[in-house]
């Protein structure tokens, strides 16, 4: 046989095998996501691609799930800030044509921004978030009271993009909405058109990516996904927010087939010269690029790690993920319905193990959903009985983790039912016996049914253990009659009014020997400040801290309110 017609069958064979293999990684990577679906972690849409080719696009559950449609591949989701490459795009590209500096300041390009932020802010710390301006959805009340509003991109800047510093510019990595949107201001103040118009000419049209846009809610678009959130009794519609909020920071709305051709852009130079995908690809602090993280992913148990490039989304009753491994030119974009995006990263790491020959990890059924029907149904400690026989007989196929028991636990105390998580509780701690977060909970459903010296034993082992928890120490003071006793007239200095967003403002009053805190808005009721010190106290019925600010000459001009995670600082107003 002569040698042309051995190479010519050795491509063939070469090819055959290339197939087979990708058909058996599509194989795996839908049993795969079968099973997340399955398994009530993921409703969605998944497109997993290689070296310029589709490998997988899929659907999986309902876009609608009260007409009973099916997620497809072509399923438009609002994708939340995934929006925020394709604003940074926009602005490197401005910046490419000289009509943008990245190392201009704010008012350089928005005149009536308040001049002693908006002069020392550029717009590469807007891009990668160390602007220092406070995040809008940080503002502790911003999703009760002003999600739902309407605003004009002006209107929305000077009311909720304008706060002052929590850092000096530059100095730190905080992530950002309000910088997002900042940077879609500029687009439009510098091209005369809107943020929409501008994207849909320079990016949407030239890729034909025609299934993506700014989404309104009133307008009809067709194949429109509805957004759901999963509670422990089933799935619900998301709370609505108005789409002129998140604007340049997460407005848009896509398909997996859509974003699939901006990540193949991303590795030509029609959309970005290769001098623009360096700064955007370039990482800064906390490794974030512009509207990129860029990281290292391990792949699999082999050793071997390659660069990634991600960025995630969440909006009301949606998530999403757009994960780019560019050395080996694989891409996983995820979609999602129903707010499930804490499974995302798994599922991505999974179907990236796939594609480079290593096992993915499957996952686990929630333990806190499989025992939340007997708890509620029977009990508490038939919840418990039926978790030490799933233990002893599926130990694999579950997730009994420490957050999930917990997470059972204050379902059913939110829920009234205190004697069954009071039972989860003391299981949790005798599942982790060395984590100081079971026995804090522990405590606090032992004081809400009263039994105070139960509750006194578990926030003090919850102390023990972490140090650092202000909210368990001040509780064991109070139970033990050591609370702190500070000079009431030092209180008087704190009564006053204090602006925490343009719409939030926390009241802080004293009566007798004894301080208050009363936020804006119907229903909200007077709390009362237990003291750490002099200037930091605690809010034990919502899990709060409070500090006092004062200026060198000791008077009080602000405070810090710590919750759930969020620091937010208040300006003192009145």
């Amino acid at each position: 046989m002569k040698i042309r017609n051995l190479f010519i069958l050795f491509v063939i064979a070469l090819m055959t095998a290339s197939a087979a293999f990708a058909q058996d990684n599509a194989k795996k990577i839908d049993e795969l996501l079968k099973n997340y679906h399955d398994y009530g972690q993921f409703n969605g849409a998944v497109l997993v691609g290689e070296k310029g080719k589709i490998v997988h696009a899929k659907g999986y559950g309902m876009a609608n799930m009260e007409w009973a449609i099916p997620v497809q591949a072509d399923t438009k989701f609002r994708i939340g800030s995934v929006t925020k490459q394709f604003t940074a795009a926009v602005i490197l590209q401005l910046a490419a044509e000289g009509k943008i500096k990245l190392d201009g300041k704010i008012t350089d390009y928005l005149p009536d921004y308040r001049k002693d932020t908006g002069d020392k802010v550029t717009v590469h710390q807007l891009l990668n978030h160390t602007s220092g301006i406070p995040s809008y959805t940080s503002h502790p009340d911003f999703f009760a009271k002003v999600s739902r509003n309407p605003y004009s991109v002006a209107d929305f800047v000077k009311s909720f993009s304008s706060g002052d510093f929590e850092f000096e510019p530059g100095t730190k990595f905080k992530y950002n909405n309000s910088g997002y949107f900042l940077l879609g201001a500029i687009i439009e103040k510098v091209t005369g058109k809107t943020y929409e118009t501008v994207l849909q000419e320079r990016i949407f049209a030239p890729l034909a990516m025609t299934n993506t846009g700014y989404d309104k809610y009133a307008e009809i678009l067709p194949k429109r996904a509805n957004g759901y959130e999963k509670t422990a009794d089933g799935y619900r519609n998301a709370a609505y927010l108005d789409m002129s909020l998140p604007y340049a920071a997460g407005s848009l709305y896509s398909t997996v087939e859509d974003l699939y051709k901006w990540d193949q852009a991303l590795y030509a130079d029609k959309i970005l010269s290769a001098a623009s995908k360096n700064l955007m690809f370039t990482p800064g602090l906390s490794q974030y690029g512009y509207g990129f993280f860029i990281a290292e992913q391990p792949i699999g148990k082999s050793g071997e790690k390659t660069k990634l490039v991600q960025h995630s989304g969440g909006i009301n009753g949606f998530n999403s993920l757009l994960t780019r491994l560019p050395d080996k030119q694989q891409t996983v974009i995820i979609l999602d319905n129903v707010g499930l995006g804490r499974y995302q990263d798994a599922i991505t790491t999974g179907i990236a193990n796939i594609l480079n020959g290593q096992p993915a990890d499957q996952p686990k059924k929630s333990i806190a959903e499989t025992l939340y029907k007997t708890a509620t149904e029977k009990s508490g400690a038939a919840a418990v009985a039926e978790y030490r026989q799933l233990k002893n007989a599926n130990a694999a196929m579950y997730d009994f983790s420490e957050s999930e028991l917990n997470a059972l636990g204050y379902q059913l105390l939110r829920s009234g039912k205190l004697k069954d998580a009071i039972e989860i509780f003391k299981l949790n701690v005798e599942m982790f016996p060395n984590a100081a977060n079971p026995y804090d909970s522990l405590g606090e459903a032992y004081l809400a049914d009263n039994q105070k010296e139960s509750a006194l034993i578990n926030y003090k082992k919850a102390v023990a253990l972490n140090p650092t928890n202000a909210n368990a120490a001040q509780i064991v003071n109070r139970l033990e009659g050591k609370e702190i006793k500070i000079n009431a007239a030092v209180f008087d200095a704190y009564v006053g009014d204090y602006e925490l967003a343009p719409s939030f403002v926390l009241t802080v009053s004293k009566e007798g020997d004894k301080l208050f805190g009363q936020a804006t808005g119907p229903g909200q009721g007077k709390l009362q400040l237990e003291a750490v010190s002099e200037t930091a106290f605690v809010v034990p019925a919502v899990k709060a801290e409070i500090s006092f600010e004062k200026d060198s000459s000791g008077k009080v001009i602000g405070l810090i309110l710590v919750q759930n995670g969020r620091t937010t600082k208040g300006k003192k107003i009145k």
